[in-house]
């Protein structure tokens, strides 16, 4: 039944939360460890809500590799507290470790990444939804994972839609824009779920209201973690209903159904200074760039996407 086997490389976030959950009520998906990036908090708040959560879910015994703490080259930007709560998870008062036995590897999170993908080659998939460091520090350290891994899904960037943390980049991208450069520029098989469909899908208050009320504690606790997910995406966009766009269970539902989505593979550049840092520029007609192709998504089926993720959580 297990058709992936996945590294899940996060910031956990709200949104990386409701992934990783989805994941762990998927069998077409093994997750054979967790690691951590700064992003949506400093990589010590990531760290603990990524044990915390596996916890909550009754898998602790997934291996979290903590990760990095500062993009490759730029200083640490701000990061996401004001999206996410001051505990990065919707200020329910994550601020300790459920139980004081968890506790990551002693093994950083790049070389936990280049061990696991040369001792499974071809195994391997990466799913990365924060910044793309971890996988760039991988990449330094042993580049022949490129071809020793299955495949990599990262939700990160655009094509179309607007920027969320600048006129055209979006913040994965853009937090870490030397690591995303590198990853794009590799040439490995490299799908980008990002803006385009990541912002088609809505989830609304009813649609929590739903989960709460399934009596699945995966369900209740997506309803007891939203509610300030809400309240940005609100203030800071205008919508209506309690809905909130579906970021990171994008990547994670890709593996499940590919088929929920349509894409192009387009050559793709990330500047790395200027107006246009962390953009993913595709050649969208081919005539311009020679760099590696990039499968960019750019079409989800809404209504399915929506009754899936349901049917998993609430099952």
């Amino acid at each position: 039944m297990v058709r992936h086997t996945i590294i899940y490389d996060t910031d956990p976030g709200i949104d990386d939360a409701m992934a990783l959950l989805l994941a762990l009520r998927s069998p077409e998906i093994a997750i054979a460890g967790v690691t951590t990036v700064f992003g949506n908090s400093n990589v010590e708040a990531t760290t603990r809500n990524a044990l915390n959560l596996l916890y909550l879910a009754g898998r602790p015994d997934i291996p979290v590799a903590k990760g990095a703490a500062q993009p490759m080259v730029l200083p640490l930007g701000q990061t996401g507290e004001f999206v996410h709560g001051d505990d990065a998870m919707g200020n329910i008062g994550w601020t300790h470790l459920l139980d004081p036995r968890l506790r990551p590897l002693d093994q950083p999170a790049a070389q936990f990444i280049v061990e696991t993908v040369m001792a499974n080659p071809g195994q391997i998939t990466l799913v990365a939804v924060g910044p793309l460091t971890n996988l760039a520090l991988a990449l330094q350290l042993e580049p022949r994972i490129a071809q020793a891994v299955r495949n990599v899904v990262i939700m990160g960037g655009s094509v179309l839609a607007p920027g969320n943390v600048s006129p055209t980049a979006e913040a994965n991208i853009h937090n870490d824009p030397h690591a995303a450069a590198l990853v794009f520029g590799t040439g490995w098989d490299l799908t980008m779920v990002g803006l385009d469909v990541t912002t088609a899908v809505h989830m609304d208050e009813a649609f929590f209201d739903e989960l709460r009320r399934s009596g699945h504690p995966f369900g209740r606790f997506i309803g007891q973690i939203i509610p300030c997910y809400q309240q940005f995406h609100r203030e800071r966009y205008g919508y209506e209903n309690g809905a909130v766009d579906t970021h990171d269970p994008s990547a994670i539902a890709y593996l499940i159904d590919p088929t929920l989505f349509e894409g192009q593979d387009w050559s793709v550049v990330v500047p790395v200074d200027g107006p246009a840092k962390g953009t993913t520029i595709a050649d969208r007609r081919g005539h311009f760039l020679t760099t590696p192709k990039v499968r960019c998504l750019m079409k989800v089926d809404e209504a399915r996407f929506l009754e899936m993720f349901k049917a998993r959580l609430i099952a």
